[in-house]
């Protein structure tokens, strides 16, 4: 687990065993907005990912990092709509505002930028995947670097 809430309901940083925090050092004021809409979404771990795709779950795994980072590698089965573009494509991407959705990143904090977004645009069953695409890759897990994208 890369996340976990507290007793307190606060989301809190899972750190390695060096003690730092698995994602990589951002500026304070983007930390900031990030932890102020946490509490606003719904958030998983990769696990959780990896088990409703063993389940055979139904939902669209959307990868919103950059052009650039996606064609370079991504997760099997991800669709590509970049945290620039989200809001204006969503609806002719994914026209459902029920359809299960799980967003995933670098390392968590864009997708959860992406997820509030998609929320106040109406869509209901949106989940942003906390570890991001970093922590899948030391995980372990499959990864597509195939250049036909």
């Amino acid at each position: 687990m890369f996340g976990v809430k507290s007793d307190t309901g606060e989301f809190e940083r899972t750190k390695t065993g060096d003690g730092n925090s698995m994602a990589k050092n951002h500026g304070v004021q983007f930390e900031r907005l990030v932890d102020a809409v946490r509490p606003q979404i719904t958030e998983c771990t990769i696990a959780d990912v990896v088990a409703r795709q063993k389940r055979g779950d139904q939902f669209v795994l959307v990868d919103v990092r950059e052009d650039r980072e996606f064609n370079a590698a991504r997760i099997p089965g991800a669709v590509h709509i970049g945290k620039g573009v989200i809001e204006r494509d969503i609806e002719e991407k994914i026209p459902d505002t029920s359809a299960s959705i799980v967003l995933y990143c670098g390392g968590g904090y864009r997708s959860a930028l992406a997820a509030v977004n998609l929320q106040q645009m109406g869509y209901t069953n949106v989940i942003s995947m906390d570890g991001g695409f970093r922590g899948w890759k030391e995980a372990g897990l499959e990864v597509d670097s195939s250049p036909d994208v």
